[in-house]
């Protein structure tokens, strides 16, 4: 096992940008055309709410195969209309250099159940809109690199890293 502790890098905030993203638009899809068209590699999604048609997303769950004994589930759909009460999530870059969305949510269904998870790539589109800020963060790179420790690709920023006492 690793050294207990954390990566980090240090920036600072560039661009903020407001974003609405049109009907039948897929979440994801339609954040990170808006991330590559203005330069952004790095950055956050700091807030997103509105409504989609349908929700794909995935939750937590025991997984004793694997090296966490926990894992995602296999995606879950759930018919709309649905509520994004919230979204957020992070901007950064694979190894070789794809620009990728990491993002989860909180939504509420037509009877007000509540439920959250991670948004599944390509299988959320809007009703009638999703509204989204975005901060770009200069000079602070974060790579989705395997951590062995957990046996998982992650988003790593790059740089320091501050040890913490057992």
């Amino acid at each position: 096992m690793g050294e207990l502790g954390a990566h980090y890098a240090i920036g600072k905030a560039g661009k903020l940008i407001p974003a609405r993203l049109r009907t039948n638009t897929d979440i994801t899809a339609g954040l990170k055309a808006v991330c590559e068209e203005n330069g952004i590699k790095y950055g956050a999604v700091l807030f997103g709410i509105g409504s989609i048609r349908k929700v794909t997303y995935q939750i937590l769950a025991p997984k004793p195969e694997t090296k966490l004994g926990a894992g995602y589930t296999d995606p879950a759909t759930l018919p709309g209309p649905i509520e994004v009460i919230s979204m957020h999530g992070i901007v950064f870059q694979s190894d070789d250099g794809q620009t990728l969305l990491h993002l989860h949510g909180t939504f509420c269904d037509k009877e007000g159940k509540v439920f959250g998870g991670h948004i599944v790539a390509g299988e959320n589109p809007v009703l009638a809109t999703l509204d989204a800020y975005i901060v770009e963060n200069v000079g602070a790179e974060t790579i989705r690199q395997m951590d062995e420790d957990i046996g998982m690709g992650v988003g790593i920023p790059q740089g320091h890293f501050a040890k913490v006492k057992a």
